[in-house]
């Protein structure tokens, strides 16, 4: 970037007050100074800047907040329909814990089946892309080139590049050197046309087994607050409000910890999962209560 030119007496007396010696001060840190430098690290620390990231895991928040609602609200809304339509506490725990295995064990074959497809479909068009890098590599720099706009290296440079341009420096001359980078590295060209054409990059890839397995898990787990009551009560209804209140619990909990990853609203986001279950509960039981007046007229 170049050196830092400090005028003479500037860089005197920059040095004297960084010498106890020369200035006469054997403690250059006043009480304030050091305020202000404990306040800078506190500042520092409680910055964004210092929050850390999800992690590698990331890219099965998907995963996990869909298995976990689902076992939540659907295994409930199979209990209040067949709880609305007259059935026992005995045929309704069998009913919920039939809806839950079957619920977890098709929840793990479909997203490991379709995570494995999608999978399946971008390693065909790496190996397309691929051969294209090896066979046209002029036309994929040109691609290239017309992509790079996207992370902020437009095409045609400003005013200001273009006389940074004339020092050495600027957008046309970055644009260039990453152009000769990739044209004699394909590799690392194969790399970024992955990440700028397809969106995609290798640590946000998602393994078809963790997929399934995470879904399956934590589908078979949200199920069990609309399984448990009708374990221990004994009265139908009364193990429907008690799945009820239980479910609702759950869900506000997965709509906090759903906020906590995204960082969003913590309020917005229970209340919204909530409202879905309720509406989809009050529905089922609905629908049950009809059917079971039905058949019995």
């Amino acid at each position: 970037y170049g050196s830092l030119h400090i005028p003479p007496q500037d860089e005197a007396l920059s040095r004297s007050s960084l010498n106890p010696k020369s200035s006469g001060n054997k403690n250059p840190l006043t009480p304030t100074g050091q305020s202000c430098i404990a306040s800078t690290r506190s500042v520092a620390i409680d910055s964004p800047a210092t929050q850390e990231h999800l992690g590698k895991h990331r890219q099965y928040w998907r995963d996990i907040i869909l298995g976990v609602n689902d076992g939540l609200v659907s295994t409930f809304l199979l209990v209040a329909g067949v709880a609305g339509g007259g059935l026992s506490t005995t045929d309704i725990l069998l009913t919920a814990i039939a809806g839950a295995l079957a619920g977890a064990v098709s929840m793990c074959a479909g997203e490991y089946v379709a995570t494995k497809s999608q999978d399946e479909v971008l390693r065909g068009e790496i190996a397309l892309e691929n051969k294209h890098i090896q066979k046209y590599r002029s036309d994929e720099l040109l691609e290239l080139s017309g992509l790079l706009s996207l992370i902020g290296i437009p095409e045609e440079a400003s005013d200001g590049d273009e006389e940074e341009g004339k020092e050495g420096g600027g957008t046309d001359n970055l644009r260039q050197q990453l152009l000769s980078h990739y044209e004699k590295n394909p590799e690392d060209l194969l790399k970024i046309m992955i990440a700028l054409e397809f969106g995609v990059v290798e640590e946000e890839r998602r393994s078809p087994v963790v997929a399934g397995l995470t879904s399956c898990a934590l589908f078979f787990l949200g199920s069990l607050p609309s399984v448990i009551p009708f374990t221990i009560i004994n009265d139908p209804f009364d193990g429907l409000i008690a799945a009820a209140i239980a479910t609702g619990l759950a869900l506000l909990l997965v709509g906090a910890i759903k906020t906590w990853a995204t960082r969003g609203r913590m309020l917005e986001a229970a209340m919204e999962n909530l409202i879905i279950a309720g509406l989809g509960g009050a529905l089922a039981y609905g629908f049950g209560l009809g059917f079971d007046k039905m058949i019995r007229d």
